[in-house]
């Protein structure tokens, strides 16, 4: 994984992510996240546990005033739908303002069908100010999207082309932020010779479409943490800069505001999991992620928490 990791980019995506401003001028920022891994290609719904944490990026701009889009594949729709029927009433009100927005089916298109959508995408990019990516299938050189045992997803039709939402974003000068963790996820085009040369089947599964910035984690979930925790870093001092002193607790008590807590990030996980949710890795309902036990994610976020809150300006 040390290959993959671009050196300053978290950093950049941090304070992209904390000083956004809105494009509309009138309106708070939008953000729209693409998330969504279908690796469990015979299943229903086929998707994987790493990437849920898209749900924490959410939460986490919510937090920071912004409105949020979530985009995925119809297929993946009961997971998201799980995921923001938290049973906790005031969790429950902050992720039912996140706007799900789920992508059709794209068995045997046509051309109309695909000229439509491309354009419905196009206008839909134009109201983002910012494209944030976790562990989101991306296209390899040859068009398809791959598993890293290298099954086609494309061509099983579980892939919606959104890999197209940056390249628009691109055009219109829209900043785009990715996660990921195998090479194959959208945006680590940014690093294509590094996969092509220490990734297995790199050359075959690599994402081409690069991101403005990248953020390369051995998991994709740890990846989103450790981007919730330093925007929550960047906010908090840009405010106490003009606001004056603060305190330690008056630190914590913001971080843990903006980053989900362990309890929720379980529980989160769990009422995915029982909505079919599986390991990408053992291909089971169960609470793993990547094939690791829940306590090692849990330990990870509770690690980035702590130097979070111990971190210096």
């Amino acid at each position: 994984m040390k290959h993959l990791i671009v050196q300053g980019d978290l950093l950049r995506s941090a304070q992209i992510l904390s000083r956004l401003q809105s494009r509309h001028k009138i309106d708070p920022p939008h953000i729209m996240i693409l998330t969504g891994f279908p690796c469990c290609v015979d299943e229903k719904p086929p998707m994987e546990t790493d990437g849920l944490a898209s749900i924490a990026i959410a939460r986490a701009c919510l937090q920071l005033g912004y409105e949020v889009t979530l985009l995925t594949e119809e297929c993946n729709a009961p997971i998201f739908y799980a995921a923001i029927k938290s049973s906790n009433q005031e969790e429950f009100l902050l992720l039912s303002k996140i706007t799900l927005s789920f992508c059709p089916s794209m068995s045997n298109p046509n051309e109309v069908w695909l000229t439509n959508n491309y354009a419905i995408m196009k206008s839909a990019t134009a109201t983002a100010d910012l494209i944030i990516s976790c562990e989101r299938a991306g296209p390899a050189e040859d068009g398809n999207c791959y598993t890293m045992r290298g099954i086609n997803m494309t061509e099983k039709g579980l892939i919606f082309p959104l890999h197209r939402i940056p390249q628009y974003a691109k055009d219109i000068n829209i900043p785009y932020i990715a996660i990921g963790d195998g090479g194959n996820e959208l945006g680590m085009g940014k690093v294509i010779d590094k996969i092509y040369e220490h990734i297995p089947d790199g050359k075959k599964i690599g994402c081409v479409t690069p991101a403005d910035h990248l953020i390369a984690a051995s998991v994709s979930n740890w990846g989103a943490y450790a981007l919730i925790a330093a925007t929550a870093i960047v906010r908090f001092y840009d405010c106490h800069s003009t606001l004056g002193g603060f305190t330690m607790d008056d630190k914590k008590e913001w971080i843990d505001t903006v980053l989900s807590s362990e309890e929720e990030e379980t529980q989160l996980l769990h009422r995915c999991v029982k909505a079919g949710c599986r390991d990408g890795v053992s291909g089971k309902k169960e609470a793993t992620v990547d094939g690791m036990p829940l306590e090692t994610s849990m330990k990870c976020l509770r690690e980035i928490r702590l130097a979070a809150i111990g971190s210096e300006e």
